[in-house]
């Protein structure tokens, strides 16, 4: 690694709005036919986000709208959104972040994704960037049950672009 070169961490919570409401469920993701929409507005409404399960399943999508979610689907799952909550967790995730990384070098891009500059901390902590990655993973596995996806680059948008490639 050059002097100059940084090693950024792409960090991306998987399906987050849905993970969040499958873990209040005590239900798994992977399993779950959930999708979160606000079935109050009629079935245009646009699905927030839907379970790994769901979209692997079925084929529903995120940003869909609610009447393109087959209705058939046993078990299916119409959680009304709970912005307050996915804020609430999100913050949570943030702190195990900044366990990792200080203010300065931590970049929340949205609610669930955001950019960590972690080129100081490696050698001081004897890892690679995947060790590293992989720690902050499975602490943020560990204490809020929610799946992540990580891309490694030299700047946020490789970081971006790897992560978007290996995880989907």
């Amino acid at each position: 690694m050059k002097r100059n070169d940084r090693v950024i961490l792409a960090i991306d919570l998987k399906s987050f709005y849905a993970s969040v409401e499958c873990i209040d469920r005590d239900m798994d993701p992977f399993t779950t036919p959930l999708v979160v929409a606000d079935e109050d507005r009629g079935d245009g409404t646009i699905v927030l986000a839907a379970s790994p399960y769901i979209k692997a399943k079925y084929g529903v999508k995120s940003r869909c709208r609610l009447y393109e979610v087959p209705k058939n689907i046993e078990g299916l799952i119409i959680a009304q959104p709970k912005m307050k909550r996915y804020l609430e967790m999100s913050a949570r995730i943030n702190d195990i972040y900044l366990e990792y990384v200080s203010e300065e070098d931590l970049f929340v891009y949205s609610i669930d994704e955001s950019f960590l500059d972690v080129t100081r901390y490696l050698k001081r902590n004897k890892d690679t960037p995947k060790s590293y990655a992989r720690k902050i993973i499975e602490e943020i596995r560990s204490k809020t049950g929610l799946t992540v996806t990580a891309g490694i680059g030299l700047n946020l948008f490789m970081a971006k672009a790897a992560m978007d490639i290996e995880a989907k």
